[in-house]
């Protein structure tokens, strides 16, 4: 169980993109000691092909009492020692990490690097070692890579308009580092994974499975879920939606439900990833309806998220808005609406709501029910990198629209960043090995 309290000190455009079907790429594990990608088969295999069922067998009857042994009756072990029942352990937790869009830096079509990132570069030097420890002790952290990942200029997208277009291309180390950091599984299901075309796409899936980060992304084939193992064998897969072509769509609920469907047949927790809803500061609400950007139909979050978790998916992050939304706990299981902006550099707008920067640190059980909750607050100031934020704005910002949006469901977040609901089982909170304070600010390189 992860401490609470620890953590109190704690308009991107798109355009129109078309269809390709590209070749099936292939990656390799992760380093053994580590949380690692699991090689997976084909997405329609169901549940009687579960690789599960072949690594976790049939625990053994008990064995019947010894016959040599008599049955002595009531009374007669009178003067004996009380047998002393074993103790029971109680069944393990995990804690899942989760924040929202990832881009460090582009070096297309003009540099715009933050030099402190470099390919042996300590994380922690951007993110402080408080927050890089949240990351360390986690058994699965998740983001959402709004980009590519590659060193091609072939197939770069053609913008009309900058203002609303960007076109976003990282070096190949960036995926080290991104593990070096603690990611452990990501989303590449955007508006933005295709800015260099299918084969950037391609090439940013290959490189980022190569540093050992799990990935979920395209609407093809070995692509659409990624699973990932933790250190006692139990498997969380990732599916990933969004509303550009080549993605598995958010508007379309029968694949959803389909999509997650086939994750929980390969995994005793699904999470969803999904890149949704309309962009900006002032779309910080969940209105349940379809919501359009740009001419654009982004989808309607709140009936995604409540059709993936009735298909049986047990934690859904979704990001796009730039800016953090409410959250929400349906039948036990967690939904964050949006979860802003975690490490974008550059051109991104990190004024105002924009800076915030939260991340949701959940502790679920082995099949992914929410035992408990936390929202660390972090925030980026210009121009970008992700440091621990003293004041918890972040978690009072996700207090205050959760209380707007889902005033009936009882959800609360207190000052302290820890998350309420009802039927929640009494949880003792583990005292923290040590109270985080507010870190110094790193050094702002200037564009």
């Amino acid at each position: 169980m992860f401490a609470f309290g620890a953590a109190t000190a704690l308009g991107l455009g798109s355009c129109t993109e078309g269809r390709t079907a590209p070749p099936e790429s292939a990656g390799s594990e992760a380093p053994a000691e580590q949380p690692r990608p699991v090689a997976e088969p084909a997405e329609t295999e169901t549940a009687p092909g579960d690789p599960l069922a072949a690594e976790s067998p049939t625990p053994a009857p008990p064995t019947a009492a010894d016959p040599a042994q008599p049955d002595l009756g009531a009374g007669a072990g009178a003067g004996l020692a009380t047998p002393v029942a074993p103790a029971v352990s109680e069944p393990r937790t995990y804690s899942v990490v989760g924040v929202g869009d990832i881009m460090m830096g582009s070096d297309w079509p003009q540099p715009g690097m933050d030099p402190r990132i470099t390919p042996e570069a300590d994380p922690a030097v951007v993110m402080g070692d408080q927050l890089a420890g949240v990351f360390a002790d986690a058994d699965i952290v998740f983001g959402n890579y709004e980009g590519t990942i590659h060193s091609s200029d072939i197939g770069a997208k053609q913008c009309g308009n900058p203002e609303y277009c960007y076109v976003f291309r990282s070096p190949p180390f960036h995926a080290d580092y991104l593990r070096r950091a603690g990611f452990t599984l990501m989303s590449n299901a955007n508006n933005h994974a295709r800015d260099f075309g299918e084969p950037g796409r391609m090439a940013t899936y290959a490189t980022l499975i190569r540093a050992g980060i799990a990935v979920a992304g395209g609407d093809v084939e070995g692509m659409r879920i990624a699973v990932q193992e933790a250190d006692d064998g139990r498997r969380f897969a990732l599916v990933a939606f969004g509303h550009n072509p080549g993605l598995l769509s958010v508007q379309n609920y029968s694949r959803v439900a389909e999509m997650v469907r086939a994750a929980d047949a390969r995994a005793d927790v699904v999470i969803v990833s999904c890149h949704i809803g309309a962009e900006g500061a002032s779309h910080f609400r969940v209105t349940r309806q379809t919501e359009t950007y740009l001419n654009e139909d982004r989808g309607n979050p709140y009936r995604f998220a409540h059709a993936a978790i009735d298909a049986g998916a047990d934690i859904v992050f979704c990001h796009g808005p730039h800016i953090p939304r409410a959250i929400e706990v349906y039948n036990g299981r967690f939904i964050a609406y949006s979860l802003g902006n975690f490490w974008t550099y550059g051109r991104f707008n990190l004024r105002g709501h924009n800076g915030l920067a939260p991340v949701a640190r959940l502790e679920v059980d082995g099949e992914g029910a929410l035992v408990a909750a936390e929202i660390v607050s972090a925030r980026q100031d210009r121009p970008g990198g992700p440091r621990l934020d003293a004041s918890g704005a972040a978690a009072a910002r996700i207090a205050e629209l959760t209380a707007l949006d889902f005033a009936a469901s009882g959800v609360r977040v207190d000052a302290a960043g820890r998350v309420s609901w009802p039927g929640q089982a009494e949880v003792q909170p583990v005292a923290p090995a040590e109270t985080l304070s507010p870190a110094e600010p790193a050094p702002q390189p200037e564009l």
